[in-house]
């Protein structure tokens, strides 16, 4: 069984070059699960990048704002939920 943990929420979508940028709530690492959600649509994909101010991060902390590449089109206001298995 999965279990989900929100960690932040989608402020702006660049769709040019498919990065969100994304309020932390909570820690984000590359390699970490997660799934994106609004109201009925939702996807899952690993975290492969992530930047601040245009530098590549491996993690990034609460309260931080990142640019997250992201599969799919998303929209502000868009949760993100990281995934672990129990």
């Amino acid at each position: 069984m999965e279990e989900e943990k929100l960690v932040g929420k989608i402020t702006h979508y660049f769709p040019k070059v498919g990065v969100a940028v994304v309020k932390l709530e909570d820690t984000l690492k590359v390699g970490d699960r997660i799934r994106l959600k609004k109201g009925e649509r939702e996807f899952e994909q690993t975290v492969e990048s992530m930047q601040v101010e245009h530098k590549n991060i491996k993690e990034a902390k609460k309260g931080e704002e990142i640019g997250l590449k992201v599969d799919q089109k998303v929209k502000q206001g868009w949760e993100i939920y990281k995934l672990t298995n129990n």
